[in-house]
């Protein structure tokens, strides 16, 4: 079995990003040392973006579990979990029912539009990644063993089911005698899938580039995102190949790839993708601002080889009106990053004569932002997945999952230093914080999600049997990693998912004594009833700390 070390992992690493990275900060230092403090107001955090912990070490608050094939969401002693919504379920009255496929969860106090941080109740955005055709052919008794997918359209039924899979849920959650429950709620309650309306907006809108089209049918391939500083949910298309992958007739693929907006508290408002942010097999989103007030939206794109991406807003945030920052994604520049310059490269049509000879226009150049990507000199990584902010320094964490075709089997997560601290800026430092591989005991390293205190929350995402280079990791997990003090680097597992599925989504409420997880599809857990196999579901973790 190959087992990539750390000290390896950085040699490697730095090949991979070519001759000009030996500026590359050694990975051993403390959070403060390659940035200097900096305001972070992040969306994607709990708090305020100050810091909680009085300057203490920061330390682990549970016995770590072991690695184990054992088929359940098992925890620490002390901590309990409860499924709060599984496929299947119904979410209101019209017969809606929760997506298949679990992944981001963003959980919005019930009170947010009034600064509150009710941690008791409150509206929650999952996102369904992708549908299950076997699992719908076994509800429907067909025979998936004679089914070809260029028939899917002879099947109306199951081409329904896949589309209705697909997409987000918007659901009420609330705290009853210690348990998390799902309420049927006719107010918030919806669903964005494969078949919903979708404004596009920005500059390729009804262009050329996506075949003219201003509103385009449904959303899915959705895997992770985040959460706007106005309180909206972003939901990130990744995986669309969707007419090859599942058969879908009819399907443009310039219509998907893209960052989706939704306001969880409003219905009547219309759901949006906005092609100003590229499009690419987005992961998720980090949203923080710039010193001078604008919105920099940081994305992972999820595939071998591709590239890190941030966009800036050309407006500036008012934190003082929630509805003049509903526009604040259609304008600003998209750029990528170059890890041997260290440098933020404008993918900006008007300015840049090798894009000019590539590219028709820049509706042209953000939907194909991959190619564009190469032709700016955008460095390729292994499978850049989730981003998240420290709520405390700023820096930026980046998931590097892992690229086989490099023998890096066990990935990185990578920490970036905007130049002083500022967002805005052009330029950057890096570092690996933490190489996965035995030394470290993580690997492929997936979702990010920060507590109050700047410890790492991070799943994994890798399949492992008896016999192939993940066995020693067992079912996939979820880790603490301390960001300062003694235990700086050192990733403490919380939990252990049941068989064959990803933990997916973390997310804790504002009082950090709640963990909501998505666990994504499991082998045969939490099983469809009637059925065989295991069904993805929201869970809420309680009875300890997480800080």
């Amino acid at each position: 079995m190959f087992i990539l070390s750390n000290e390896f992992s950085r040699r490697k690493f730095l090949t991979y990003m070519g001759s000009g990275t030996a500026a590359l900060v050694a990975a051993s230092t403390g959070i403060d040392a390659i940035t200097n403090k900096a305001s972070a107001m992040t969306a994607d955090h709990l708090m305020d973006g100050q810091a909680k912990g009085g300057g203490k070490p920061l330390t682990v608050p549970f016995k770590p579990v072991e690695r184990t094939w054992e088929n359940d969401l098992v925890l620490p002693n002390g901590y309990k979990y409860n499924i709060v919504a599984s496929y299947g379920d119904e979410i209101n009255s019209k017969g809606e029912i929760f997506g298949d496929a679990a992944d981001l969860t963003v959980y919005f106090p019930i009170n947010s539009l009034e600064g509150g941080n009710n941690s008791e109740e409150g509206l929650i955005w999952v996102n369904h990644e992708f549908p299950e055709p076997g699992n719908y052919m076994e509800m429907l008794g067909m025979n998936a063993s004679t089914f070809d997918k260029k028939d899917l359209h002879k099947y109306p039924e199951l081409l329904a089911m896949e589309k209705e899979a697909v997409g987000g849920s918007v659901i009420r959650v609330k705290k009853e005698k210690g348990k998390w429950k799902l309420v049927k709620d006719d107010t918030y309650n919806r669903r964005v899938d494969g078949t919903t309306k979708i404004e596009l907006t920005g500059p390729a809108r009804g262009s050329n580039a996506v075949k003219g089209a201003k509103t385009v049918e449904g959303s899915l391939g959705n895997c992770s995102g985040g959460r706007t500083l106005w309180n909206t949910a972003l939901s990130c298309e990744e995986n669309t190949g969707y007419a090859s992958s599942y058969g879908w007739p009819n399907f443009t693929e310039e219509h998907y790839g893209w960052v989706v907006e939704v306001d969880p508290f409003d219905a009547s408002k219309p759901v949006r993708k906005h092609t100003a942010l590229g499009r690419f097999a987005h992961e998720n989103t980090a949203m923080g601002l710039t010193e001078d007030g604008r919105v920099v939206v940081y994305m992972g794109d999820d595939s071998r080889d591709e590239c890190f991406y941030k966009f800036i807003s050309k407006k500036q945030f008012n934190p003082a009106n929630r509805d003049a920052n509903f526009d604040i994604l259609e304008e600003g520049t998209l750029y990528v990053a170059n890890l041997s310059k260290q440098q933020w490269v404008a993918l900006d049509y008007a300015s840049n004569s090798a894009l000019q000879k590539e590219f028709a226009d820049q509706a042209d150049v953000l939907t194909n932002a991959r190619a564009a990507g190469r032709v700016v000199g955008g460095t390729l990584l292994d499978r850049p997945e989730d981003v998240e902010i420290h709520p405390h320094d700023g820096t930026v964490f980046l998931a590097l999952t892992n690229n086989s075709s490099h023998g890096n089997f066990h990935g990185q997560i990578v920490r970036f230093a905007p130049n002083n601290g500022d967002h805005g800026s052009d330029s950057f430092t890096f570092e690996v914080f933490v190489a996965g591989g035995k030394k470290s005991g993580i690997t492929c390293p997936d979702n990010l999600h920060f507590d109050s205190k700047g410890n790492l929350w991070v799943v994994e995402d890798y399949g492992a049997t008896e016999d192939n280079v993940y066995a020693a990791y067992k079912n996939c997990g979820v880790f603490m990693i301390p960001t300062d003090g003694k235990n700086y680097g050192i990733p403490q597992q919380f939990a252990s998912g049941p068989k064959g599925c990803e933990v997916t989504g973390p997310w804790l409420t504002p009082d950090e004594t709640t963990l909501f997880l998505d666990v994504q599809h499991p082998d045969t857990w939490n099983p469809y009833p009637g059925q065989s196999f295991g069904r993805s579901c929201l869970v809420a973790v309680q009875g300890g700390s997480f800080k």
